[in-house]
C-alpha cells in the first residue's frame, strides 16, 4: 500500500507541474495538444478542453506539448497565432517559469497544512552529554532541560541550537531539573562535526545531545503562514546548495539519489503517518521546482536560458546549436538519472 501511495505523490506533483504549464499556456493563448503524466506508450488517455491528456507507461515525469513546441525535435515550429513560437520571449518565460512556481506553491500549501496540524519538533531536553566537554564541566545532566540562554527563551532543540552556534563568548544557561529551576554557565568551543551535506566542518558546541524528546508546536494562522514560507526557503535553499556542492565536487556524486531513492522514502514516511508524508511530499515538490530551473536545455531552465538569449541579442539561436543543445541536454539529463539509479540500485546491494 505505502508503495502504491509513493507512485501517487510522485505522479500528483507531477500533475501539478505540468498544470502550470498548462495554465500559463492557455492564459498567453497558446493552443495545447497533449498533456501527459509519464512517458512512452499511452496507457489511457482522453480528450477535453481541444487538449489529448493522458497517462503513459514510463512515470518518470511528464510534458505539455504545445503547439510550435517540441522537444524531441526543436526544428518542428509553427507560427500560427496560437503557436508558442510566435510568442514574446518574455511571454515564453512565464509560461516555463508557471512550472515549477506550481511545485513551490504546492509545497508551500502542504507546509501550511503541516502546521495546522501541528507539527512536532524536538525539544530542548539533554540525553548524552560528552566526557570533559563545556556541558560536561558546567555540571549539565541528561534529562535537563534548556529554558533561556542568555535571557532568551528557548522552546526548541533548533532555536538552542542557534544561539549556541553564533554566540559570542560566555552562555548563561537557565537549566530545569526534576522541576527546579537552575542557572548554569559556561563557554561553547570549536569541534569537528558534519553538516546535512555529510561534510566535515568546525561548529560552536557545548557537547550535549538530543534526548529524542519531541512536542506538538502549536501556531496563530500568521504564525502557520510564517512557518510555510520559512519552511519552503529552507528547503529550497537546501537543494540549490546541494546541487552546486554535487557540481563543484564538495559532495561525492555516490550521494545522488534516483526515483527509487524517492519510491523507497516516501514509502518509509507513509509507514510514519500522514505528517511525515506531507513533509516528504513537499520536499519533494520543492525539489523537483529546483531541479527543472536547472540551466539544461532538456528542462525548463534550458528553455528559459534560450529566451534570455533571444531577449537580449533580439534574435534566436539557430536551429543547428538548438538542436545541438537538446541533445546535450538530453544526455546530461540521462546521464543524471542513470547515476541516481545506479546509485539507488548499490544502496539496495549493499
Amino acid at each position: 500500500m505505502s508503495w502504491i501511495v509513493s507512485l501517487l505523490v510522485l505522479s500528483g506533483l507531477i500533475f501539478f507541474h505540468e498544470l502550470g504549464h498548462y495554465l500559463a499556456a492557455k492564459f498567453m493563448g497558446v493552443f495545447v495538444e497533449v498533456f501527459s503524466i509519464g512517458f512512452g506508450k499511452k496507457l489511457f488517455s482522453f480528450n477535453a478542453y481541444n487538449t489529448q491528456w493522458s497517462i503513459s507507461a514510463i512515470p518518470l515525469g511528464g510534458y505539455v506539448k504545445m503547439k510550435g513546441q517540441d522537444d524531441s525535435d526543436p526544428t518542428k515550429m509553427s507560427f500560427d497565432k496560437d503557436s508558442y513560437n510566435t510568442k514574446t520571449p518574455m511571454q515564453r518565460i512565464f509560461i516555463l517559469l508557471a512550472g515549477p512556481a506550481a511545485n513551490f506553491i504546492v509545497a508551500f500549501v502542504l507546509y501550511f497544512f503541516i502546521a495546522m496540524g501541528g507539527p512536532n519538533v524536538l525539544s530542548p531536553v539533554i540525553g548524552q552529554i560528552q566526557k570533559d566537554s563545556p556541558a560536561f564541566m558546567a555540571g549539565l545532566e541528561t534529562n535537563d532541560t534548556i529554558r533561556s540562554i542568555n535571557g532568551v527563551q528557548i522552546s526548541t532543540w533548533k532555536e538552542m541550537a542557534e544561539i549556541i552556534v553564533s554566540s559570542q563568548g560566555i552562555l548563561n544557561l537557565e537549566i530545569e531539573r526534576n522541576g527546579f529551576v537552575e542557572l548554569k554557565t559556561l563557554t561553547p568551543h570549536l569541534s569537528e562535526t558534519t553538516n546535512m551535506y555529510n561534510e566535515k566542518i568546525q561548529r560552536k558546541m557545548i557537547g550535549i545531545g538530543s534526548a529524542g524528546i519531541s512536542h506538538e508546536l502549536k501556531l496563530a494562522p500568521l504564525e502557520m503562514l510564517s512557518y510555510a514560507s520559512e519552511q519552503t526557503i529552507f528547503a529550497s535553499t537546501m537543494i540549490f546548495t546541494g546541487l552546486k556542492k554535487l557540481i563543484f565536487g564538495e559532495v561525492p556524486a555516490n550521494e545522488l539519489g534516483g526515483v527509487i531513492s524517492i519510491v523507497k522514502l516516501t514509502s518509509d514516511a507513509t509507514d510514519a503517518g500522514w505528517m511525515s508524508v506531507l513533509f516528504f511530499t513537499a520536499l519533494i515538490s520543492v525539489n523537483l521546482g529546483v531541479l527543472n530551473l536547472l540551466p539544461i536545455p532538456a528542462l525548463d531552465g534550458g528553455h528559459i536560458m534560450f529566451n534570455i538569449y533571444e531577449l537580449i541579442s533580439k534574435k534566436a539561436p539557430s536551429q543547428n546549436i538548438l538542436m545541438k543543445l537538446t541533445i546535450a541536454g538530453w544526455v546530461i539529463l540521462f546521464s543524471l538519472m542513470g547515476l541516481g539509479l545506479f546509485n539507488d540500485i548499490s544502496r539496495l546491494v549493499g
